[in-house]
This record gives structure tokens, sequence and C-alpha cells, in this order.
């Protein structure tokens, strides 16, 4: 069911989704998607003194396998939405494509996976399918008005 449940996402195949059932057991053990993307090594690594954050390459730490398969997958998702016609392009894919003008390929392959790799722990923790639309039901988000046609 897990692996069922992770392969909704875009990006996410089998391979990947069956890797994730069979290395996270419980994604309840990490309190936010944000330690379990540390946890994979998808954070930048700090080198910060004296006041001044200074974020380096990426940490690497973690499950090897399991980060490469999310970095393929943010591969994939990245081209699928630079292939994409922009007047029909879904939330995601208008992020990954300003995200990529204005970092670049790499740094948004490590951006794409990070994100693959939240959703999924939201998605896992709380038991809960893909929904590409959860985003509007958040109480900090204002109501989207209404289609003009």
């Amino acid at each position: 069911d897990v692996a069922r449940r992770a392969g909704e996402l875009l990006g996410v195949g089998p391979v990947t989704s069956s890797a994730l059932a069979a290395t996270v057991p419980d994604a309840k053990i990490f309190r936010n998607g944000r330690q379990f993307g540390a946890w994979l090594g998808l954070t930048p690594r700090q080198h910060s003194s004296g006041g001044r954050t200074r974020l380096g390459h990426i940490s690497l730490r973690g499950n090897v396998y399991l980060r490469t398969l999310l970095v393929q997958g943010a591969r994939s998702t990245l081209q699928s939405a630079l292939r994409a016609d922009p007047t029909h392009a879904s939330r995601l894919q208008r992020w990954i494509r300003q995200l990529h003008e204005r970092k670049g390929y790499h740094k948004t392959l490590i951006a794409i996976a990070n994100k693959h790799a939240r959703m999924l722990w939201a998605m896992l923790a709380r038991d809960e399918r893909y929904d590409a639309d959860a985003w509007q039901r958040h109480p900090m988000h204002p109501p989207l008005p209404p289609a003009t046609t």
C-alpha cells in the first residue's frame, strides 16, 4: 500500500516507491519533511560562523540508493516540465521552470528531489494519497478568485 501510494507522485516510479517502502517502514519517526530530506542527504551542508550563513554542496549523507532514485525521478520531472506547454502547465511545473531559469539544471534537480522527498514524507506520515490541489486547502492560503470565462 505504501509503495502504491508513493508511486502516484510524478517522477516516482515502481522502483523508487518500492525502495522507499523497504527503507522507511514508518515515516512518522521524522518530525517533518525537512528532517526526512536531510536524512536522505538532499540538503546543503552548512559552513556558517559569525552570523553569516554559508551553504555548500548537498551533504550526501543517508541512503545513497534512495537519494539516487529520487534524483533520477527529478530528472524525469524536470524534462517533462520543460517540455510542457506553459499555458497548460501545473503549479509544480511552473515552479520547476522558474527555478530552472534562476538556478540552473543541477541545483534544480536537487531541489525537485528534495521537494519529492518532502511530499513523500507528508503522504506516508499522514497516510494520505497524492493530491496536487492540497495546497489550496491549507489554512494559510487565501481562497482563489472565481474563474472567469
